[in-house]
């Protein structure tokens, strides 16, 4: 039988997520990057540079997906959104593994402020979690809609020899894709004019500081 955790133990294991959510190299895929599979083509120190900029604001979306996940799984009511949430982050593991291996391969890091960028989105994850599943379900699906968006413009924005990079957001954008429709279909509800504008300036925030830092 499965026991629910105290709040030390809770408490202790979201700090280890944050942990391997942050630190750079902590984080294993179960899935083999889709950069793997297509040939590394000749770029120029410019177009590597912002190939790079762009694989970090990738990057630093995966790190809020994951503390947005944690934080409406610590607040979920029902067992089965909680496990649909878990299900979800493990998944995003995947792309968060993928665009450190690119950046590395870019010759570049991770973004310097994602610890607080972890922060700032498990305190979103909890609140919508506290405010009812239904929200919850419904931040997902439109965070997942607005990833899609970015990560679409993304690929346009790539260096056009670029392939492998090019090979990692188009997975991304299925399994963000098949996230979105998961959480509506579940019972999530659309989320007021007000929120969703907020959450895209949020976003905007996080792309311009993260570019470069």
């Amino acid at each position: 039988m499965k026991h629910p955790l105290n709040f030390l133990d809770s408490a202790l294991v979201q700090f280890d997520q944050a942990l391997r959510t942050c630190v750079p190299g902590s984080t294993l895929s179960q899935r083999p990057s889709p950069a793997s599979l297509v040939e590394q083509s000749e770029l120029s120190e410019t177009e590597r540079h912002h190939a790079a900029g762009l694989m970090r604001i990738n990057h630093t979306g995966e790190v809020c997906a994951q503390a947005l996940y944690a934080g409406q799984a610590s607040t979920a009511k029902l067992d089965q959104v909680r496990e649909s949430m878990e299900e979800a982050a493990a998944e995003e593991r995947d792309h968060l593994a993928w665009c450190e291996t690119r950046l590395s391969e870019l010759q570049s890091r991770p973004s310097l402020l994602n610890p607080l960028w972890y922060a700032m989105s498990f305190g979103l994850g909890a609140a919508a979690g506290l405010a009812g599943d239904k929200w919850s379900l419904g931040f997902v699906a439109e965070t997942e809609k607005q990833v899609c968006e970015h990560l679409e413009s993304h690929l346009e924005k790539l260096p056009e020899g670029d392939h492998r990079s090019k090979a990692v957001l188009t997975q991304m954008i299925q399994d963000e894709r098949h996230h979105g429709e998961t959480a509506e279909q579940a019972g999530g509800a659309p989320l007021p004019f007000p929120v969703r504008q907020a959450m895209l300036g949020m976003s905007q925030i996080m792309k311009r500081t993260t570019y470069r830092v």
